[in-house]
This record gives C-alpha cells, structure tokens and sequence, in this order.
C-alpha cells in the first residue's frame, strides 16, 4: 500500500496552489521554493514577462541543470569504472606474481 497524500498550499510566482503528493510535506515545500526562486530570477534577468513564460524558462533552465547533473553523474561513474577495473588488474598481476 502507497503512502496516504498529503495537501500542502504552496505560493510559486505570487500564486497559491495546492500540491497532493506522498512527498514529505518540506520536501514540497522546499521544491516549490526552488521554483518560486527560478520563476523570480528568470524574471529578474528578462524583465517583465508573463508568469507563465518566465515558468517554461525556468523549466528549461531547471532541466538544463538536470542533464549538466545526470552527464556529471555517468562521467564520474565511468571514470570509477575505469579505475576500479585498472585497481582489480594490479591487484589480479600481485596475487597471480606471489
């Protein structure tokens, strides 16, 4: 059984909305601030602009900031790789030398 939702009003873009979600209820709230603050700053730097077009501009630039994550994610995956196989060969020529 999945954990009961709860309801949590949240103010983004001078807005209030109501988010249901199994979410901790900070946990909403500390995501709605983030995108409150992203809204804001888009806004900040384009000027004045619609709520809703500042909202997909910091949805890109949220997203933006998820793939530069996600590619900084598998390139240090990748180089862990890389260097636990070159570890495990070193280790396998000790033992194979004793």
């Amino acid at each position: 059984m999945s954990a009961p939702k709860e309801s949590v009003t949240v103010r983004i873009a001078g807005e209030e909305h109501t988010i249901r979600s199994t979410a901790d209820p900070e946990y909403t709230m500390r995501c709605a601030r983030y995108v409150d603050q992203r809204i804001q700053a888009v806004k900040e730097q384009v000027g004045l602009l619609e709520n809703h077009k500042a909202a997909i501009l910091a949805a890109l630039s949220v997203t933006d900031e998820l793939f530069q994550a996600h590619d900084d994610f598998e390139k240090r995956n990748l180089d862990l790789g890389s260097r636990i196989d070159r570890l495990a060969e070193r280790l396998e020529r000790a033992v194979s030398a004793e």
